[in-house]
């Protein structure tokens, strides 16, 4: 699981102003294979400057804080409008998704997608607010985020995701999706300013496709 809620010394003013007109556009551009997504529950698109409250309100969580591995713990306000603008400035990964309620368009979390090196592997991340959790929301998200990125890329052959080793939270969501346990190791923790234990899982385009109604997944 991993968080893309960085701290930045800068302004947003005087970074935007290194820009020219020509780089503001680029988001947009990054943004055409990121459609909005629609599950049963969910709807999944970039997130905006209305729901700054509401992300500053469930990040500022130790609990949530302490399982992704780039987000600050104390979260401010501050904090949640940077997010909102690196994101929409193409900053963090190249699909940054607001997870909402269909009902009613409430914030509950985001998720995201960040290429690697290679080409061929991406890898997700995800974090609910607590009040939102073990109620199937965040598996219900993964799944949508999964289909698009074989369904929208054919060039990426496999999925990665991670979770630290004491979050059986998000161990059994990564496993509902179909990932199958690689490895174990070490990664970074903003909120904590240490690494932390974590087990490292993936997906490849094969498996997906056999397990693609999702009814086939325990």
């Amino acid at each position: 699981m991993q968080g893309e809620l960085i701290r930045v010394d800068q302004s947003r003013s005087s970074r935007e102003d290194q820009r020219s007109s020509k780089e503001r556009l680029r988001p947009e551009r990054l943004r055409t294979d990121c459609p909005v997504l629609l599950s049963e529950r969910l709807v999944m698109r970039a997130p905006h400057e209305e729901d700054i409250d509401a992300l500053a309100h469930l990040a500022n969580n130790a609990k949530v804080a302490t399982m992704v591995s780039r987000m600050p713990h104390p979260y401010t306000a501050n904090d949640a409008a940077d997010f909102v603008w690196r994101s929409r400035n193409g900053e963090i990964g190249k699909c940054v998704y607001a997870i909402t309620k269909a009902e009613n368009g409430a914030f509950m979390g985001c998720c995201g997608v960040e290429p690697h090196s290679d080409g061929k592997t991406v890898e997700i991340g995800y974090w609910l607010g607590e009040p939102y959790w073990n109620q199937g929301y965040t598996t219900e998200a993964c799944h949508a985020l999964v289909d698009m990125v074989f369904r929208t890329r054919q060039d990426v052959d496999q999925i990665d995701a991670r979770c630290r080793v004491m979050n059986v939270a998000s161990r059994r969501v990564i496993q509902k999706c179909g990932f199958q346990f690689q490895g174990s190791g070490l990664a970074a923790s903003l909120a904590l300013g240490s690494n932390v234990p974590v087990e490292w899982y993936r997906l490849d385009r094969k498996t997906w496709m056999s397990l693609r109604s999702w009814g086939n997944i325990a």
